[in-house]
């Protein structure tokens, strides 16, 4: 989603563990679980999560070990952002774009950087909305943005 306005093909990500079963976790399902928890409390967005828990508890994939995601498990405690978390760093970064030019309003390359985030925002709107995991009265526009 993220590589569609670059010139550059493919995809840069990290190799995942050949087996899905990793003999030298020490925690059962349920500290896992409780981890997630404690971890999402302190607000720390589900992708972080991931991040400390596979640096340092060693869990190198929570789904295989819970047979959850991190999601769901966030779902199952009522601690899910309400956004999804890529929609809501886009929306940042529009925000962020939009006083840049509110400061340097020559900046027409960045006009056009903006159109292009403003276009994935609103691609994203319409798959969470389709998927459901969006409320369907959710709208962006570049001014309800500012105020955020």
């Amino acid at each position: 989603m993220g590589r569609i306005h670059s010139h550059r093909h493919g995809k840069s990500h990290s190799t995942r563990p050949v087996t899905t079963s990793a003999p030298w976790i020490s925690q059962n399902p349920k500290q896992i679980e409780e981890l997630v928890v404690k971890y999402a409390k302190e607000e720390i967005p589900p992708s972080l999560i991931g991040i400390k828990l596979r640096d340092q508890h060693a869990i190198p994939l929570v789904k295989p070990i819970i047979k959850k995601t991190i999601i769901q498990i966030l779902e199952e405690n009522n601690l899910k952002p309400e956004i999804p978390e890529d929609l809501d760093n886009i929306v940042k970064e529009a925000i962020r774009l939009q006083k840049h030019l509110k400061a340097n309003k020559k900046d027409y390359r960045n006009v056009r950087s903006l159109e292009l985030i403003e276009a994935k925002v609103h691609r994203l709107d319409v798959y969470y909305k389709k998927t459901g995991q969006l409320d369907k009265n959710w709208k962006y526009k570049s001014v309800v943005a500012k105020l955020e």
